[in-house]
């Protein structure tokens, strides 16, 4: 009896993982600088999201963990299907960081306003996708909301936001990188970015909270071809 206990907690734990980490043939990717809402607690707190001081330390995290934990356990798979290049559409306005509440709404959490962690960037940048598959990109496109709008407090919509910047196709790598120039904008901002996979029509949404600053920074990563 005490080996068959021990075989099927063994075998929940396999289990378990497989739930938590997807593996390599479902990879996608996010963007990585500045990092996105959900990737980033992640990051932060994968190895630790029992901590209940995340509530304290990192509390739009410790929301989303709450919330739905696959949303950081599946940080890379905040994408939709099908959308045909016709994002407006597919993703209503308050919806833009879940994708449209994409996946059955798992990523609803990243829609939430308040004090998210925020990268802190100059008003020139380079903005880098982690591509964890290889996908391939047919284009990249930057939005950055307009001076005014409050995170904190506000849900993102199409009209918050402005095009600063858009790409051509990337061939498959693991980063890709695109310059952004946010212009006279300063404090906490949204980036966001929407990455259209070339291995099939898959498009990625992805809010990454920013503190624009005015000192001049460039990390290095892959341009477009």
């Amino acid at each position: 009896m005490a080996r068959k206990r021990s075989l099927f907690a063994l075998a929940s734990v396999v289990v378990g993982l497989f739930v938590a980490f997807p593996s390599a043939a479902q990879a996608h990717g996010s963007t990585s600088d500045p990092v996105s809402r959900n990737y980033g607690c992640w990051q932060r707190w994968g190895s630790d999201f029992q901590n209940p001081a995340m509530a304290t330390q990192d509390p739009m995290c410790w929301q989303a963990w709450q919330d739905n934990t696959n949303a950081m356990w599946n940080w890379n798979g905040l994408y939709r299907d099908g959308v045909g290049g016709n994002h407006q559409r597919a993703v209503p306005d308050g919806t833009l960081c879940s994708g449209g509440q994409t996946e059955g709404g798992r990523y609803r959490s990243m829609d939430t306003p308040g004090n998210w962690r925020a990268t802190t960037k100059p008003q020139r940048f380079r903005l880098n996708i982690y591509d964890q598959a290889s996908h391939g990109a047919d284009y990249l496109h930057v939005y950055v909301t307009k001076q005014g709008f409050n995170p904190l407090t506000q849900r993102l919509r199409w009209s918050d936001i402005e095009r600063v910047a858009t790409t051509g196709r990337y061939a498959p790598s693991n980063n890709y990188a695109v310059d952004v120039n946010a212009g006279s904008r300063t404090g906490r901002h949204v980036v966001f970015t929407i990455w259209q996979a070339s291995h099939s029509d898959q498009a990625y949404y992805l809010c990454s909270d920013v503190n624009f600053t005015q000192t001049l920074r460039v990390n290095s990563a892959i341009q477009p071809s």
